[in-house]
């Protein structure tokens, strides 16, 4: 079959494919056939450089933009492996993704060139930087001048070639990044039958909320464009911006994590009434689990028929799927799982758990066409998350009777107090019903007479007068008493990736500093 690029272009060449409205006005649209032709001219950059074998690495950074998306269509056309980078990483998190992932070329906008410039030194298997977007520091080669000079013809590549494989490193929220490497392109059975149940149709209009570089956008996008429907990139979310894009573009469909959401649902009710969101259709909820408040807010102010929650992760794909008439009658859950998904949950020594309710919980496993191929160079990692064929990311869940899954939290996460095993998400979420906590995070710190206590670090909605004393009170009210956070601190704003996950990590450190254990 062709390149949907090249179906795309002939059968609909003057269709917005993607479009990049930026806050300052300027606005940019490229139709599909110049969205094929700047894919073909960026292929062929990458061959003259030396960097198109099947196989390669080439690492991207930048933020949303329509670079981006060349970027990944040229790989993918080139049988090259993309390799994201989140550009909000530090310089020696940088520098580890980009030599362990092996890359030889980077492609990087130009507002994120000087990180390279830093860590050039560390990054010795890397032969060409082509800096897009502006100009090229010293060093580095300028890829608009390149394209620009480049061919428009479909690039020359064998008809054996397979499309391009993806790695995307995990966001480290449980340790050093692992590469989660795919090597061959998704299941067609599978991503059709998940289009049909979402509903998604090829006269969508998608926008981006949250980075490409996350699985999640990045990969509902990706289908987008498969689809051939029309691509809205904010280049960095805002939520004002968000809503008048939403707004201007009657944007039908999204992907987003609860952080970016909630700060729209937020925003005063006179400055939400300004704009129309009664396009969306399909506001897909994942990357961290939305609380029961927060889809309340949501569907106040969004059509109730638009609310669809999925669980899945980098690793494995989609999983379960939530549908709307679902939404507030299984509170908690994040659906059934989706078309060619099998589930199965564990306990410690392997054996199948089959029971019903929130006493029979296991450690979630997964058996699919979307299930990655390897951790990259870390295969003992790969095989450790295995049994009996299928595989897991950690994630603690149980089934209700109509074989609804529930996920409790990360097996990593869990707190073990006075032998009492404490699944910090279900604490989040009743604090985070309390009408003036606006989010939380909630972890185990060590405790010489009980191994671990409960604590919690709150932040208050603005303007709010909460107290500690309310917050125990509304605790105990949900909660039994072993799960009662036992300490609490404040704070504006909790530590997130850029994918929207709490970094408990870091909130959790400095209370296990100097400990051999951290549990």
């Amino acid at each position: 079959m062709p390149d949907y690029l090249i179906a795309h272009a002939q059968s609909q060449p003057n269709k917005p494919a993607v479009i990049d409205d930026r806050p300052d006005g300027s606005v940019r649209t490229l139709n599909w056939k110049q969205l094929n032709e700047e894919t073909n001219r960026l292929a062929h950059v990458l061959i003259e450089t030396g960097h198109a074998q099947a196989g390669n690495k080439v690492l991207w950074c930048g933020q949303n933009s329509i670079g981006v998306v060349v970027m990944i269509g040229a790989a993918r056309k080139l049988g090259v492996t993309a390799v994201p980078l989140n550009y909000r990483l530090s310089d020696d998190e940088s520098a580890y993704v980009t030599d362990h992932c092996d890359a030889t070329v980077v492609f990087v906008d130009a507002d994120n060139a000087a990180t390279f410039e830093r860590i050039r030194t560390q990054i010795p298997k890397v032969k060409s930087i082509l800096v897009y977007g502006g100009k090229a520091p010293d060093g580095m080669l300028s890829a608009d001048d390149l394209m620009a000079a480049a061919s428009t013809d479909e690039p020359v590549i064998s008809d054996s070639l397979a499309p391009g494989a993806t790695m995307i490193y995990t966001s480290g929220t449980t340790g050093k990044p692992k590469g989660a490497l795919r090597t061959s392109p998704a299941s067609a059975e599978q991503g059709i039958a998940l289009v049909r149940l979402l509903g998604s149709q090829p006269s969508d209009i998608y926008m981006t909320t949250g980075p490409i570089y996350h699985s999640g956008p990045g990969g509902f996008m990706a289908t987008g464009l498969a689809m051939g429907q029309t691509i809205v990139v904010q280049r960095k979310f805002d939520p004002l911006d968000w809503l008048r894009l939403v707004d201007k573009y009657k944007v039908t469909s999204t992907f987003s994590a609860p952080t970016p959401i909630r700060m729209v649902c937020n925003l005063p009710a006179e400055v939400k009434a300004k704009y129309d969101v009664t396009s969306m259709k399909r506001m897909v909820a994942n990357a961290a689990p939305w609380s029961m408040t927060l889809k309340h807010m949501y569907l106040e102010s969004f059509p109730h028929d638009s609310l669809y929650e999925i669980y899945g992760s980098t690793e494995l794909g989609v999983n379960c799927v939530l549908l709307p008439e679902d939404q507030l009658r299984k509170p908690g859950s994040c659906g059934k799982p989706s078309p060619l998904v099998d589930i199965k949950l564990f306990d410690d020594d392997g054996n199948e758990v089959t029971g019903i309710g929130p006493e029979h919980t296991g450690e979630l496993f997964v058996s699919s066409p979307s299930v990655f191929a390897d951790y990259y160079k870390q295969h003992d990692k790969y095989e450790a998350d295995q049994k009996h064929g299928y595989q897991t990311v950690g994630d603690i869940a149980y089934r209700d009777s109509e074989g609804y899954i529930y996920i409790c939290d990360r097996k990593k996460d869990m707190i073990i107090s006075a032998g009492m095993n404490i699944y910090p998400a279900e604490i989040e979420g009743v604090l985070e019903n309390h009408p003036d906590i606006y989010e939380t995070a909630v972890f185990g710190i060590p405790s010489e007479e009980w191994g671990e206590t409960v604590h919690a670090v709150v932040v208050k909605r603005p303007g709010s007068s909460l107290t500690e004393d309310q917050i125990n009170a509304h605790a105990r009210e949900f909660l039994a008493s072993y799960k009662v956070p036992r300490s609490l601190s404040w704070s504006d704003e909790l530590p997130k990736t850029g994918s929207g996950k709490i970094l408990k990590r870091d909130l959790r450190a400095p209370y296990w500093a100097g400990r051999a254990s951290q549990v």
